[in-house]
């Protein structure tokens, strides 16, 4: 049986790629090392795949940035504002990206959001009603040259017409379907090109089919493919779906002129059954999704080896492959030198993933597998109960009530008592939470940990840190302060090392958007509360300073959300135990005269169930009170924050005010602030802090676009329940970045607060 995978992580295994497209962006090296470095990890990946046996292994899988914008440009979709600006075409990329503040022009960046039900977040490509299509596939050619220039025949990839239609924005007047000719001519031109370059299949990227789709979306991905596939050229043609089932579209699917389909066996809860029930054509090959490309622990051979046996008897071609693809996980445990083997054992990054599918492959291809040392040592190993059971917590956990999910009194007695207390001006001004992570700060936790310097010295410094973050703040002008977060490494690993039931890795980082890598924990058994996480550095943070000062604490389901969970209990039992360890640091923090706490729920949206049927029972109706759970024992005069970023947010707006926070802020600049239009159409009855601008970018913003956009606010949001500031943390920007932008924040607050007193 073949093995296929869908991509390779592409930041190398000790994030090479990070560290040198940071040093591009300093111009501290040039364009040609930044390839340089970027063909290495290229040609590793390969090496890695083919000495694992893989017989369809991906190019065009990497990128500098993000697959949505490489697709952007492929299709010349470039808005004139980046190309007046005269710049290189990797530095115009860039500028896309990240957007561009210098000698040759102002430009935000593309808005960025996450990447379906992922951590990772993608680019939106803008079309503008002048745009002209046209096919610039130079890199694509260039990648697919090169693997075979190291003898190795790769399957082309690229995010598919369908899919990059639907997540594309359109800033005028001009719709998909106005376009969609000059689309498909691409498309079509594209395969001609992979013809004349002698590759066998090329490969299209369409996770967009796993949604809820009506009958006018399948409609339109019919006319798009059934042109494309009117004009193969002799290439054979793979679809490629993850994240989901396509229930919706099956049917529509298996009768269109594919050559290969790939399909989610993990994620997709119908698959397995759509299969069963419709048959596959014999004419086609399945490309089984069985070994899951999101989670790290090793898969159950006996499992994988009874959907491949369902399989086999409606399908008569099949190719095992990963679920999605391996961006999601860490490179490999072989960097992992900390970790005992009796807990490595039970992990499988990528390149162990890599193993799996060879082993797989064996065990499938033989008479007796169970016979097998491979599926013998995977059975023993799935045969282990780990430790990290709790009785005390499960039985925390079982005795829950309604009356712990509900703060009293409601919000509307809340919001009067708070109004009263803290008497805020219009438009208060915060930061979101962390301040930059300078080098020194990152050089003094890393020689803490090492061992190099006592507690006492590293605790001196981060209160010398914190002081000097209040000094600033109160200089600036801002309304409610925040330490800075300068002792944290991480908003999830930073209290996963505080409560029981989590591992850590050294070096398993996992991409998250351009150049930003997060190293998840990982849950391993029950979860309690170790020790109090925040209410030292708080009650110091607050001794400094006459102005409130947040508590800063990340909430039960982003923490669950950006960690790799555990497989054996579910996602509910989960995220009620972590909540019920925040719940106790939210009562100290009170208790210790903090008055505004703020529990982030940046990844709430994230894991939202892709189609809308699955949203109540299997998210919402634990998610929500999830977080409630953290707040409920609150005194009413106490305020609540909550923090969400990158995502769709309109479709649960009532779901989000149910959460019963007092305050919450939206990452919002980078979508022009359209929430705000959602918020005024429902009520909204939360105080609110549309992200004014945005922290992923270096660009400076100017004290008249931060009051334009406060202008904005103001129309859609009663002014009693605005606040002003960033998007986000500020901790992956530099002083240099922040200071001017927090100036003229604070300074655009003022003249707003003075025009409308």
């Amino acid at each position: 049986m073949a093995t296929s995978v869908i991509g390779y992580p592409r930041i190398g295994n000790l994030r090479e790629l990070k560290f040198a497209s940071e040093k591009y962006f300093r111009n501290e090296i040039n364009a040609e090392q930044l390839t340089k470095v970027a063909k290495d990890i290229r040609k590793y990946n390969l090496d890695v795949q083919t000495k694992g046996g893989i017989d369809y292994i991906p190019s065009g899988d990497f990128s500098y940035y993000d697959a949505l914008l490489d697709t952007a440009v492929l299709l010349g979709v470039v808005p004139a504002r980046y190309k007046e600006l005269g710049l290189s075409e990797l530095d115009t990329y860039f500028a896309m990206a990240r957007g561009y503040q210098g000698p040759k022009g102002d430009v935000k960046a593309f808005a960025m959001k996450k990447w379906f039900n992922t951590n990772y977040h993608y680019l939106v490509p803008e079309v503008e009603d002048d745009v002209k299509i046209e096919l610039n596939a130079k890199v694509p050619y260039e990648l697919y040259s090169e693997a075979l220039s190291l003898g190795v025949k790769t399957v082309p990839v690229t995010v598919g017409p369908f899919t990059f239609l639907k997540l594309a924005r359109f800033v005028g007047s001009k719709t998909k379907e106005d376009i969609a000719g000059s689309v498909i001519s691409a498309y079509k031109d594209l395969i001609a090109g992979f013809a004349k370059l002698g590759a066998e299949w090329v490969r299209f990227d369409e996770p967009y089919l796993v949604r809820d789709l009506n009958s006018e979306d399948i409609a339109f991905f019919e006319q798009l493919y059934k042109e494309i596939l009117g004009a193969k050229c002799g290439v054979k043609i793979l679809l490629q779906t993850y994240f989901g089932d396509i229930r919706d579209c099956y049917k529509n699917v298996i009768s269109l002129g594919f050559d290969g389909i790939g399909l989610d066996l993990i994620e997709g809860k119908k698959t397995l059954s759509l299969i069963k029930e419709n048959g596959f054509p014999e004419d086609k090959i399945l490309f089984a999704g069985v070994v899951n490309g999101k989670n790290i622990w090793r898969n159950n051979y006996g499992k994988t080896l009874a959907i491949v046996s369902e399989l086999r008897e409606c399908v008569s071609d099949i190719v095992i492959g990963t679920s999605c693809s391996l961006l999601h996980v860490p490179c490999t445990t072989r960097s992992e030198t900390k970790l005992s083997s009796d807990i490595l054992k039970h992990f499988a990054f990528a390149e162990e993933k890599i193993d799996e599918l060879s082993e797989l492959d064996k065990i499938l291809g033989s008479s007796d597998p169970e016979s097998l040392p491979e599926y013998k040592a995977n059975a023993e190993l799935h045969a282990i109960t780990r430790s990290g059971a709790d009785d005390a917590v499960q039985k925390k956990v079982a005795a829950l009530s309604d009356k712990d999910f509900t703060r009293l009194p409601g919000f509307a007695a809340r919001e009067k008592i708070q109004k009263e207390r803290f008497n805020f001006p219009l438009f208060p001004t915060t930061t979101i939470g962390s301040f930059p992570q300078t080098q020194e700060v990152r050089a003094k936790r890393s020689a803490f940990r090492k061992g190099e310097i006592d507690t006492a010295e590293y605790e001196s410094f981060i209160e010398g840190k914190i002081e000097e973050c209040i000094r600033l703040q109160e200089e600036i002008g801002l309304d409610v302060l925040v330490h800075g977060e300068f002792e944290r490494n991480d908003m999830v690993e930073y209290f996963g090392e505080c409560l029981e039931g989590y591992i850590f890795t050294e070096r398993a980082w996992v991409l998250s958007y351009g150049t930003r890598c997060v190293k998840p924990p990982v849950v391993w058994g029950d979860i309690r509360r170790a020790k109090p996480m925040t209410v030292r550095w708080s009650k110091f943070t607050q001794s400094l300073t006459g102005k409130p000062v947040k508590g800063m604490l990340t909430g039960p389901v982003t923490i669950l959300n950006w960690s790799f969970p555990r497989e054996d209990i579910s996602l509910k039992q989960s995220a009620l135990q972590i909540a019920l360890a925040i719940r106790e640091e939210v009562l100290d923090l009170e208790a210790n005269g903090i008055s505004i706490i703020q529990v982030d729920e940046a990844a709430l949206r994230e894991k939202l169930p892709l189609r809308r049927a699955d949203w109540h029972e299997d998210y919402l109706d634990w998610a929500i009170p999830a977080f409630r759970l953290v707040h409920s024992g609150l005194k009413p005069e106490t305020q609540l924050h909550t923090h969400m970023c990158y995502s769709e947010f309109s479709d649960i707006i009532k779901e989000i005010d149910d959460m019963d926070a007092d305050v919450i802020t939206f990452e919002a600049s980078r979508s022009d602030l359209t929430i705000l239009d959602t918020l005024k159409e429902n009520n909204f009855r939360t105080e609110v802090g549309p992200g004014v601008y945005d922290i992923h970018s270096p660009r400076i913003p100017s004290k008249e676009e931060i009051k334009d956009a406060i202008s904005k606010m103001t129309k859609r949001v009663p002014i009693d329940k605005l606040w002003v500031n960033p998007d986000c943390g500020l901790k992956t920007r530099e002083n240099e970045e922040t200071v001017p932008s927090l100036r003229n924040l604070v300074a655009a607050a003022v003249e707003a607060r003075n025009e409308n007193n």
